[in-house]
């Protein structure tokens, strides 16, 4: 049941009265339920006058607000100030409270229809805005929320909306905003939005430039203010509806995809002995939950086609259908899954001048998001493998990539340079808005012909959390695929310190457990379980229910698969605490003690890295400020942990409140679990000795005297390998990267644990199985 809501109207009018009702100049309305309170006036156009929040008891009070503002695309504003309400309505059930206000402007041929709705369960209230001109319309853009607010602030302040540049691309769309003395969360249910707070004025609003023809009704995205109990843990109230408004529940997606396994040379015979060897030995062996996909990653599509009357046709190495891969995945008790690239980037390149000479609009040097031709053929096609039943699709270059963005400019092709400028950023915004609403209405599409389908979207997204309303996952962006290094340590302080940089020194507002991070990698067998064993914990530490596996079956030895399986049962295990992920500790880059930790009332677990070269301590506190669950607080927890050295030197148990801590020698990971019931871990166990065999290390290969050090030359590429263990590409001379490189025998060497560089007899270089370089000095 609702609270008393007070509402002080003169007799309310049916709707079918709006054009002869009298104005009502100083009606009032409020919404409230256990939750939150807020109160509305005409006075002076309809606006906010106070949001009270119950679960701290603080109430917020505008200096100034205006309930919308349409922004026309000649420069005009039109506030509600601009508007006479003809008709307010509050309705009250036990379901809901809701206000209907219906106006019409003062200036121009137009009428609006303003919706507030506050759940009687829910600690959010939504408000939405639909126009009606009796002319043609030109608007630009809306603000669904506009208020002085003295206390309110924008968590994540970057803008960098780049067409060229690497790892620089930070648009800033689609984040919340906070209150600082009351727990208060605000924005628009739009990845695209601008939410911004600028001289104390507090703005929820998105871009629309879109000609509203004469008599038909624009509605708007809705706008959406929460509450917490403290301003302190608002952003796990903002988490918290985002889980309960997701437009599918949080699950553990655990898949194999092929890219790392075979590249763009996969077939169907080599996916379907991937498939049967990933179960066999994940699933029947080791009694591993079967995984939910198999992934064909880029390599079967037919880009040799013209996709003006098909888009995104399959090549001769698959059935059209994809039924024999469909029929492998099923009986693996799983179902398939499909890369692709809605801007036909990377792989769907050359299918473009077919679609340009068809009349499909391209940009420089894909395709656009916008074009009605293109995107409703990528809806049909999405669509259509949906029913057929593919259940996961990599969405790999939505608006761009790492390096590089494209956009609709009037007088650009899309990606030069010269769009960096910031003074473009509002066109480009147009563009990303507009390409994101084609986006959802085909997310929607896909979700209607598969509910259970799993979209991931990776290269060119960006991190709001409102994308899942629509899609399950999103690329970290700013970070390549294959974490750099030459060792596992180093493989974890790059992912991790992207990891810190988007969650910590950049502060963004999203949650990690459905952040898409392209790990974990085993392409190899050169490495002991133990070192294996330490990265992937580690690795499922980070808390994200997307967990895709990038191995190379046919290389990995038993022990490996012991190793992974061993992983997979503990993710299943702490699955539901990833809830709740979030990053602890301090920089990795700077060799700090970090890790992740996730926490329900009963149940909770937490990782530590000692990233340096020496011991280090690290004390924490077991608190809410660290993410123990607010529930928690008279719990006591057993601490347990599959790898029995982890616990040493710890109580049995601890309470909400203590602290923990732990002396990490150089490199070292601990992870572990807190329980209200003792944890059994016998499973887990029993696979650390199942296999007895294990890889041992060769004898390390001096570098000083290596035959590979020198500079090799492939056409316009060298590679100088050094004495100090790196090596520099250049391209026509201009330095590409330098990576390390290790020695693993007086004729191969590895840079970044990944790419193989191998001596041959007749001296030339054979450079990651496709290149073959010859020594210039």
């Amino acid at each position: 049941m609702f609270l008393a809501a007070a509402v002080f109207l003169p007799t309310l009018r049916l709707a079918a009265q709006v054009e002869s009702s009298p104005v009502l100049h100083d009606a009032s309305a409020t919404l409230e339920n256990a939750f939150l309170k807020r109160s509305l006036s005409t006075a002076g156009g309809v606006h906010t006058t106070s949001i009270t929040n119950k679960l701290d008891g603080k109430t917020l009070t505008p200096k100034a607000a205006q309930a919308f503002v349409v922004h026309l695309s000649d420069g005009t504003q039109l506030t509600a100030a601009d508007f006479r309400v003809t008709d307010l309505r509050l309705s009250q059930n036990d379901e809901a409270d809701s206000v209907r206000i219906q106006l019409v402007c003062s200036k121009l041929p137009l009428k609006a229809e303003l919706n507030y709705t506050l759940e009687a369960d829910e600690f959010f209230l939504r408000k939405q805005l639909a126009l009606t001109p009796e002319q043609p319309l030109n608007i630009e853009r809306v603000d669904l929320e506009s208020m002085r607010l003295d206390e309110a602030y924008q968590p994540y302040t970057i803008s960098q909306i780049t067409a060229q540049g690497p790892a620089q691309w930070r648009p800033g769309l689609g984040q919340p905003l906070y209150t600082k003395n009351t727990g208060t969360f605000w924005g628009v249910e739009f990845p695209a939005a601008e939410n911004t707070v600028q001289d104390g004025t507090l703005t929820c609003s998105y871009s629309v430039a879109q000609k509203i023809p004469a008599g038909t009704t624009f509605t708007t995205h809705t706008s959406v203010m929460g509450v917490s109990d403290s301003p302190e843990f608002t952003k796990d109230a903002l988490f918290e509806y985002i889980d309960r408004t997701r437009i599918r529940p949080l699950r553990l997606q655990t898949q194999y995809n092929s890219w790392f396994d075979y590249g763009s040379g996969v077939d169907a015979t080599k996916f379907v002995n991937s498939v049967a060897l990933v179960h066999e030995k994940l699933h029947t062996q080791r009694a591993v939950p079967p995984l939910r996909a198999y992934v064909i990653d880029d390599g079967w599509q037919n880009t040799a086609a013209d996709w003006s009357k098909q888009v995104w046709q399959v090549n001769g190495k698959f059935d059209a259908d994809f039924s024999f891969s469909r029929k492998a995945t099923r009986a693996a008790d799983s179902s398939l899954g499909l890369w692709l690239s809605p801007g036909c980037l990377f792989g769907g390149q050359r299918a473009i001048p077919k679609m340009r000479a068809a009349g499909f609009k391209s940009l420089d040097p894909w395709m656009s998001l916008t074009d009605p031709g293109y995107m409703d053929k990528l809806e049909e096609r999405m669509t259509g493998l949906a029913r057929e039943g593919v259940s996961y699709f990599k969405l790999d270059g939505i608006f761009g990539h790492l390096n590089t963005r494209n956009f609709d400019v009037p007088g650009f092709k899309g990606s030069e340079a010269a769009l960096n400028d910031p003074r473009y950023d509002s066109q480009k915004i147009q563009y990303l808005a507009a390409g994101s609403e084609r986006l959802i209405q085909l997310f929607a599409a896909m979700h209607d012909a598969n509910p259970d389908v799993y979209i991931v979207i990776s290269n060119g997204a960006w991190l709001s959390p409102w994308w899942l309303q629509h899609i399950d996952s999103v690329w970290m962006i700013n970070a390549g695929d294959a974490a750099g290094g030459s060792t596992r340590t180093q493989e974890l302080v790059y992912r991790d310190g992207v990891y810190h940089d988007l969650a910590v020194t950049e502060n963004t507002q999203y949650p990690l457990h459905s952040l898409f991070n392209h790990e974990p990698k085993k392409t190899s067998s050169k490495e002991t379980k133990d070192t294996f064993r330490q990265y992937l914990y580690m690795n499922m530490s980070r808390g994200t229910g997307f967990v895709e596996l990038y191995v190379k079956p046919s290389v990995l030895q038993d022990y490996d698969w012991d190793v992974l399986a061993e992983g997979l049962h503990w993710a299943h295990a702490v699955f539901p605490t990833f809830k709740r992920a979030r990053m602890h500790g301090g920089n990795p880059k700077a060799g700090e003690p970090y890790g992740y930790t996730g926490w329900l009332p009963e149940q909770g677990y937490l990782s530590i890295h000692n990233p340096s070269d020496k011991p280090q301590t690290y004390t924490l506190t077991l608190d809410r400020a660290f993410g123990l669950h607010p529930d928690a607080e008279d719990t006591t927890y057993y601490v347990s942990s599959p790898v029995a050295r982890w616990r040493e030197g710890l109580n049995k148990q601890y309470r909400f409140g203590d602290s923990l801590r732990v002396t990490l020698k150089p490199h070292e990971i601990r992870v572990l679990n807190f329980d209200v019931t003792p944890r059994d871990w016998s499973t887990l166990v029993a696979l650390q000795t199942r296999t007895a065999d294990d890889f041992t290390p060769p004898r390390p290969v001096p570098i000083a005297d290596h035959a590979i050090l020198g500079t090799w030359q492939y056409g316009p590429h060298t590679r100088e390998f050094r004495a100090d263990g790196k090596c520099t590409l250049r391209s026509n001379g201009v330095e590409q990267w330098t990576k390390p490189f290790v020695a693993d025998s007086p004729t191969h060497v590895t840079i970044e644990g990944r790419y193989g560089h191998q001596i041959r007899k007749d001296g030339s270089l054979r450079i990651e199985g496709k290149y073959t370089a010859t020594k210039v000095r």
